[in-house]
């Protein structure tokens, strides 16, 4: 599974982005897929996913002013963020998880997001 991420541009606080993760190669295997953000060296740190079947799950910090949904047509995840601050900056990470008979995960190049204030 190959994941390409886009959209990541610098942005104003207060205003609004939208991400994209295209996946290719063996995409009916894919399970959940999700989006990390990583600052400098610290861990990459989960914070949106959706399954297959579009259940979502949202970290605290986020779930007011973020969307992740899924378009399996197009084999494309998207995370829409609003209402931005410049603690978002950070480099987004998309993650798939995928296997048929092992689930493995595999993730995107990043894409930076920079919110000025």
């Amino acid at each position: 599974v190959q994941l390409v991420e886009s959209g990541g541009v610098l942005a104003q606080s207060g205003g609004f982005l939208t991400l994209s993760c295209v996946a290719s190669g063996i995409i009916f295997s894919i399970s959940v897929m999700g989006w990390y953000r990583q600052v400098l060296e610290k861990d990459r740190d989960l914070f949106l996913r959706i399954s297959s079947g579009s259940i979502t799950n949202y970290a605290d910090s986020v779930k007011s002013r973020f969307t992740i949904s899924r378009d399996n047509d197009r084999n494309t995840v998207y995370l829409q963020m609003n209402s931005l601050e410049p603690e978002d900056t950070d480099v987004y990470y998309c993650n798939a998880q995928a296997g048929v008979l092992v689930q493995l995960s595999y993730w995107g190049q990043g894409t930076q997001v920079t919110v000025s204030s």
